[in-house]
């Protein structure tokens, strides 16, 4: 893969991650939704960054929790996801390139509860990881 290609691969995601918040609704189930994009995320081993991970996150409201409300709190929830993954790091063994998505997913229901109250975040999908660095991992 040449420059050029890696280049116009990482502006068209990075487009489609930036239309991600204003994206944000009605699901085909019927379930509003709330779309988180462009948090980076560290890959952290033996004391040492060694990536990091741009992740894309959907929160799926739970009944009664208005989408309006909850898009307003984006930025609360961005510094939890940031500080919880400095504090315990959502890393998979062996693997420098992705993050743990259950780990990552439980740590910010955790803390949803007391961002936007007990109940307004159903669940949290990691929608798409996208590694800073690509070589240079261990084999």
């Amino acid at each position: 893969m040449d420059r050029r290609q890696i280049i116009a691969t990482g502006a068209a995601s990075l487009g489609v991650a930036c239309a991600g918040p204003s994206l944000a609704g009605e699901e085909e189930s019927g379930g509003a939704t709330v779309n988180l994009s462009g948090v980076g995320l560290p890959v952290i081993t033996e004391g040492r960054v060694r990536n990091y991970v741009f992740v894309a996150l959907r929160l799926h409201l739970g009944s009664g929790a208005s989408a309006e409300v909850v898009r307003t709190k984006e930025a609360w929830f961005r510094d939890a996801l940031v500080k919880a993954a400095h504090r315990t790091p959502f890393v998979v063994p062996g693997d420098w390139t992705r993050l743990d998505a259950n780990a990552l997913s439980a740590s910010l229901m955790r803390s949803a509860a007391g961002i936007a109250g007990r109940g307004a975040i159903a669940r949290v999908e990691v929608v798409s990881q996208a590694p800073r660095r690509r070589t240079g991992l261990p084999a």
